[in-house]
């Protein structure tokens, strides 16, 4: 088992302390963690999925325009994070596996290590009621 970043244990650790939505991820895009407030708005524990590669996730949460189209990866603030390096900002709908449709704005920033090491990015999510 590779030994995990001391700053990815770290970030998972406030992770699951927070209230807030909060997904990690992987210079590859891979789903690391997500928090208890994430499970609500998916539909589905972490336990039961454990860590998913970029296509995994995004077939089972495919996240779609107002008006039901799906979005292109790259458009996606978590995928701009990693690709760019850049903090990025977006709304997007998603059908949990609870079959509800939810709207979502959502903030990805890179999560940088010691000496600007490339851990992947931290995404933060916030359902929106409207």
């Amino acid at each position: 088992m590779p030994q995990q970043e001391l700053e990815m244990i770290l970030a998972r650790q406030l992770a699951s302390y927070l209230a807030i939505p909060l997904c990690i991820m992987d210079p590859q895009g891979t789903l690391l963690f997500y928090n208890e407030p994430v499970e609500r708005i998916l539909g589905v524990r972490f336990e039961e999925t454990g860590k998913m590669s970029a296509a995994e996730w995004a077939s089972l949460f495919t996240p779609k325009s107002e008006h039901d189209v799906p979005l292109e990866p790259e458009a996606l603030p978590h995928m701009i994070a990693l690709a760019e390096q850049r903090p990025a900002h977006g709304r997007f709908w998603i059908e949990g596996q609870d079959q509800a449709r939810r709207c979502l704005e959502v903030t990805a920033f890179p999560l940088l290590g010691q000496a600007q090491r490339n851990l992947g990015a931290v995404v933060l999510f916030w359902e929106v009621h409207e």
